[in-house]
């Protein structure tokens, strides 16, 4: 549950193709996930999803432009922070998702609380792992990527 790399996938690619790159692959993939999902069809939540993720691939793009030349351990740091911002920012949002779901049957401030609370487990869970993930795996895969591409910004 919420072990994921979507998260990663498009923040790397905004940082090494740029924020439209990021923005639009972050989008088509929750738009994807939102149908084919082994949960179920996303519903109501489906555009609080893309509207994160697509949040997560601009930013990519955006921290691109302020890390130019070849990542460091030193941007071992910042990557971490980005990755646990982004992905809370990215919960949070979910959940007002599913508390527009719930409204359907409760007050919305009612929902909303209702919402944080049943995701506040998840998110803690999703939180920790892009943590780690986005710390540990960004500045290699972007230098690896640079490689590959055969440039730098």
């Amino acid at each position: 549950m919420n072990f994921e790399f979507t998260s990663l996938i498009a923040f790397v690619t905004g940082m090494v193709f740029g924020s439209f790159y990021g923005a639009s692959l972050g989008a088509l993939i929750m738009f994807v996930n939102g149908f084919l999902s082994p949960y179920g069809f996303a519903g109501v939540v489906l555009p609080f999803q893309i509207a994160g993720m697509v949040l997560i691939g601009v930013v990519g793009g955006l921290y691109a432009r302020m890390a130019t030349g070849k990542l460091s351990s030193g941007n071992f740091v910042e990557t971490l922070v980005l990755g646990a911002f982004l992905t809370f920012i990215y919960d949070v949002v979910t959940n007002v998702g599913t508390a527009v779901y719930l409204a359907s049957s409760m007050p919305f401030s009612e929902a909303l609380i209702a919402a944080l609370i049943m995701g506040a487990i998840p998110s803690v869970m999703h939180i920790v792992w892009n943590t780690f993930l986005f710390g540990a795996v960004t500045v290699p895969l972007v230098n690896a990527m640079q490689r590959m591409l055969g440039w730098r910004w």
